[in-house]
């Protein structure tokens, strides 16, 4: 089986401190995975690693058996945790944006999720609440045809009536031979789509194990053993 994202010795610093020390991380195509740990366990700097957004200070970090960069931007569709899109757009400017940025961008797939997740086309950005603008830069995201989906934090910011849907939505919109690799600390609600969990802590994979060898070998769900491991 082929790897979508290898991490070998991953370190990366930072002035005041150092965010990961010595990850060691192999995930395979078709998989949800889930990033979970404490703040401040490294989390977004491995997402934004494999974005390609920071370099490493030592070791290795590849995405489809290359280094991130320029060769990998057509292969990953990043979610930042924080919005990033022009508030004086409308939600369909951006959604032509990105289809004439990205030649595997399905516009099509974007104006249906739009319309399922109840957002009207023409609504400037300004005028949205920031739960709906995450939707709307989950739906840009989702509409791509990538190998590898980042997603930091895509429902923090979303309305529990709204969270089924947008699962949903990552569940059926990437292709079988794609990864997707979650951020979150809403364990209990990502948990049911989830093959793969990692767990860090201290800049480092404490775990890296399928969901179903957790239930197995632990007797409960992914998320009382978090809470278990992590004290929560």
């Amino acid at each position: 089986m082929e790897p979508i994202l290898e991490c070998r010795q991953l370190f990366k610093d930072y002035t005041s401190c150092r965010a990961l020390a010595g990850v060691d991380l192999t995930l395979y195509r078709g998989r949800i995975v889930g990033l979970l740990g404490p703040n401040s366990s490294g989390k977004t700097t491995l997402i934004k690693l494999a974005a390609g957004l920071l370099a490493p200070t030592a070791g290795q970090i590849l995405v489809a058996g290359h280094v991130p960069g320029p060769e990998t931007k057509s292969l990953v569709s990043y979610l930042p945790e924080r919005t990033y899109l022009p508030d004086w757009m409308t939600a369909r400017q951006v959604i032509c944006f990105f289809a004439d940025f990205y030649a595997d961008f399905d516009s099509a797939a974007a104006f249906d999720m739009l319309q399922r997740l109840g957002v009207r086309p023409d609504a400037k950005l300004k005028t949205l609440s920031k739960g709906t603008k995450e939707k709307v830069q989950l739906i840009l995201v989702m509409s791509r045809r990538a190998q590898l989906y980042l997603l930091d934090e895509p429902i923090g910011g979303v309305d529990p009536a709204a969270r089924d849907y947008i699962l949903s939505t990552i569940l059926t919109n990437y292709s079988p031979d794609a990864t997707v690799l979650i951020s979150t600390h809403l364990i209990g609600d990502i948990e049911k789509i989830l093959d793969q969990v990692v767990f860090l802590r201290g800049g480092q994979v404490d775990l890296c194990a399928t969901v179903d060898e957790i239930r197995a070998e632990r007797g409960c769900s992914v998320d009382a053993f978090f809470r278990e491991v992590f004290k929560c």
